[in-house]
């Protein structure tokens, strides 16, 4: 908390220098942070209309300020409360204030390392009938395989497979389709008229209706069975608020879409970007089968690996956050109703706080390194921390252990290159597989 005497404003970025750099925002905005970071220090403002602007920062004292010690006075976005909202819902991810406190205390302890362990079995054999056959033929997108693999698991852990081929597409569809056009609006603040004028948005909520709709009979199907399948689904159909009521069927379908969102497509991307990097350092390959037929757990190799990768390349590579009061911090006067976009990525890389930032290094998450770095957050923090968290490291160690186990990764040609959109996606993440003997 910064003394009333040192505060200052942020460094200010024009709405000219944004629309000049509008095309390659669209495509990468990584590069155009990075060159204002640089140039203006960890944390300034960007004019991203005529009255519209956002705080950047870089700064995880700033972050963690947000997320954990003040974080009463720090909100989640439009980006996520309405952007996000209008095609997902209401649910955890989307809400705030007293209905996320309420969905947030039903569905948490279905989320405990012993209710997810439970499903131990059903995500280790749904990942092994995944890695059967894969192309060993030349250089391979894993992408797309981990894609398929990770939806797959979210379908097995919520719906124990009762979910039919066409069900499956259009959910994928819909989630993909609803990526994208979020993207464009996000990037694009300058074209909402036309998005909500000509069709745009309206024809993508009918898609997404239309998934909706798709959930909806999968749930009255489970409701009217009798027998208990153990998956997520039934945890959700069985929890109940302090006044004893259950979930309503539209809040439900709410986190579902939420589940299925947050639940593959971030794990397909850590899975893809840690894939290239094993492939670059084959040592760390022959580490990872060293654990095989275990489940290692905190502190483990396979551990290492997956949070070093996370911590070059965070699939949620940025947090965003509105201050409801003003608000000091970092000697920044923040004013009341500030959207801020703290992004994750560079705070990851940030040179005074990593030693050779840039370097793949997961014996920096070895138990013997000491404790654990304190600026690094793939799941966030606070009481808003990915619910998930658990499920996903649980998922990306049995691939990583049953892959590793059957194929020695080789790499593919180019360097590492990211497709940032509402998560960091791989572009391209191509590697050559060869079967073990």
């Amino acid at each position: 908390m910064a003394t009333a005497d040192s505060n200052r404003s942020f460094p200010r970025v024009g709405l000219f220098r944004f629309l000049k750099h509008s095309l390659e925002i669209l495509k990468n905005p990584l590069p155009f942070h990075r060159n204002n970071f640089e140039k203006l220090g960890d944390s300034f403002r960007l004019q991203v209309g005529i009255k519209r602007s956002v705080i950047f920062s870089r700064d995880p004292i700033l972050l963690e300020y947000a997320l954990q010690k003040n974080w009463k006075n720090f909100t989640k976005t439009s980006i996520q409360t309405q952007d996000v909202a209008r095609y997902l819902g209401k649910g955890l991810l989307t809400s705030e204030g007293e209905l996320w406190r309420r969905q947030r205390k039903l569905i948490q302890p279905g989320f405990h390392k012993k209710q997810l362990d439970k499903l131990y079995q059903t995500v280790s054999s749904t990942i092994a009938r995944e890695l059967v056959d894969l192309p060993e033929a030349g250089q391979v997108d894993v992408y797309p395989l981990f894609g398929k693999l990770a939806f797959r698991v979210v379908v097995e852990a919520l719906f124990s497979g009762a979910v039919g081929e066409a069900e499956i597409e259009a959910l994928r569809e819909s989630t993909e389709s609803n990526q994208q056009m979020l993207v464009r609006q996000l990037r694009q603040p300058y074209l909402q008229w036309y998005f909500e004028n000509f069709g745009v948005i309206r024809r993508q909520l009918n898609q997404t209706q239309r998934s909706r709709e798709v959930l909806r009979e999968i749930i009255r199907r489970r409701q009217a069975e009798t027998s208990d399948h153990g998956d997520l689904l039934d945890m959700l159909l069985q929890a109940r608020y302090e006044d004893g009521g259950a979930i309503e069927e539209e809040q439900l379908i709410d986190e579902i879409l939420v589940l299925f969102v947050a639940g593959h497509e971030t794990t397909a991307n850590a899975l893809s970007f840690t894939a290239q990097l094993l492939a670059e350092n084959p040592a760390w390959q022959e580490a990872i089968r060293s654990e095989a037929g275990r489940n290692p757990g905190p502190g483990s190799i396979t551990e290492q690996v997956l949070l070093e990768s996370m911590r070059l390349y965070p699939p949620a590579y940025f947090i965003d956050r509105k201050n409801l009061t003003a608000d000091t911090a970092q000697g920044f006067d923040i004013p009341e109703q500030t959207d801020l976009l703290f992004s994750v990525y560079e705070i990851h890389r940030h040179p005074d706080f990593w030693e050779d930032p840039d370097t793949f290094r997961p014996e920096r998450f070895a138990p013997e390194a000491g404790k654990a770095p304190p600026h690094f957050y793939p799941f966030g923090a606070g009481p808003r921390k990915c619910i998930g968290a658990y499920f996903a490291m649980m998922e990306m160690t049995l691939v990583l252990q049953q892959l590793l186990g059957k194929y020695q990764l080789f790499p593919g040609s180019g360097e590492i290159q990211i497709k940032p959109l509402i998560t960091l996606k791989p572009a391209n993440a191509r590697v050559r597989l060869e079967k073990r003997s």
